[in-house]
Formats: C-alpha cells, structure tokens, sequence
C-alpha cells in the first residue's frame, strides 16, 4: 500500500449501481482507482463503461492493494465481508474502510478497526442507475456520513469531492435515518405506480411522460413545505449499494 500526497490509491468492492458510480467520482477528483471487484458480467460491464482500465481483481488483492477501500455491496452482506476479511488479516493498519449501507454506522466495521483500520459510513441518498447519469445527479445529492469524530472530516471531504454535500447522522440515529429513505422510497415507488396504472387503464401510452412534471414539481413543493428545499429521489437500497448482480 503505497502513501500519495492527498490522493488515496482506492479499492472497491463490489460493481453494482452504486460502486462504479462512486468510483468514477473519486478518479474524476484526482484519486486513483487500484482495482474493483464483481462477480458477474453485468458487474463487469459497469466497470468497463465507468472505470476504463480499470483492473477486475479478486477481494483480497482489492484490499491488499488500496489505501481506501470502498465496500460497496448489499447490506446483508456486509458484516460477514468485514468479518471474512478481518480472519483471514486482509485489513491493513491506517487503511480507510468506507462503506456505503443505508442502516449501519461504523460498529459494522469493527472487525476492521481492530486491525487499524480508519471507519467511514458513508451512505448517498440517491436512486442510481449504474450509468455516467449518476455522476451529474451527484451533484444535487447528500450523504448520510458517520464515523469517529477525529476522522468526521475525511468523511466530508470525500463527499465534497464527490461534488456532494455531506450530512452528519449520528451512530444510533443509522437505523432510523434508514428507515425515513425507505419510507419515501416506497411510498414514491407505489403511489407513481397506481397513478401509472390509471393512466395506462385510460389509454395513455406514456404515462410516464405525463406525471414526470407532475411528480417533480409536487414533491418539490412537499419538500419546500417541510423546509428541505429540492432533494433528489431517494432509493432505499443503494442502497443497491451492489444490488445483488445478475
């Protein structure tokens, strides 16, 4: 693992929407991106069109050769990953260890941070689609960000790089910030989707096209109300963080 000045050799694990996504932002923000990992060939093809060049490695040959490595995999899976690694003592002293899940803070990372690692949650409230789009909507984001107060503004800092804007959630308040995404997640999800059936029902062939400036300009108007101003739209897995590959 070598040292840059004030540039990270980062690692990711995991090519999902949201990975490669991140990835690209932190190259585009002068860090260089040592490798990623997937499993499946639409993983791969997001690496390919996000991270040209780009080496496909293994997981331990990702965290062996990265000064920040970013786990960017379902929350289901995240514990046992942290868990794996640390058995086997892939995690390097002074290495940072983000991860992207909606509904942990740092104590998932523990494994990790008994080995000297440097803890980051770090979590985007976005939908994604896993393609260069993300990396303007970025732009207009914010990120839930938790770790260990002397190392908060590393946090920040890499959001900001990002071209995000960083929000500080406290450990214990994880679950209940994941709990408000879900919320407006489904609640968006469903009602687009009864309005679409209706629409369709009647004989509109894009209905879409039709509630696109509807929907935009209401929640935009619900949000103003609520003294939150324009957010973008919020996807309860990302949250995907690797969504599991096909």
């Amino acid at each position: 693992m070598t040292q840059r000045s004030g540039r990270l050799g980062i690692g990711i694990i995991g090519a999902g929407r949201v990975g490669p996504v991140l990835g690209a932002a932190l190259g585009g923000a002068g860090h260089a991106i040592v490798g990623i990992s997937t499993v499946s060939e639409a993983g791969r093809d997001r690496a390919d069109a996000l991270l040209p060049g780009v080496p496909v490695l293994t997981v331990p040959e990702v965290v062996e050769r990265a000064e920040l490595v970013l786990l960017a995999v379902p929350a289901a899976e995240l514990e046992a990953l942290v868990k794996g690694l640390a058995a086997t003592g892939a995690w390097q002293p002074g290495q940072l260890v983000v991860h992207t899940a909606a509904e942990f803070g740092v104590g998932v990372l523990a494994p990790a941070a008994a080995a000297g690692g440097i803890p980051l949650a770090i979590h985007p409230a976005m939908a994604f689609t896993g393609t260069s789009l993300d990396l303007v909507r970025l732009r207009e984001s914010w990120f839930a960000v938790t770790s260990p107060t002397p190392v908060l503004p590393i946090a920040q800092a890499l959001v900001v790089e990002m071209g995000a804007e960083p929000v500080v959630v406290a450990e214990a308040d994880r679950a209940a910030y994941a709990d408000a995404i879900a919320t407006a997640t489904g609640f968006s999800t469903a009602i687009v989707g009864q309005a679409a059936s209706a629409l369709a029902a009647i004989g509109i062939e894009r209905p879409g096209t039709v509630l696109g400036p509807l929907m935009r300009s209401a929640v935009e108007n619900a949000l103003g109300a609520a003294g939150g101003g324009t957010v973008g739209m919020l996807d309860a897995d990302t949250i995907d963080a690797e969504a599991p590959e096909p």
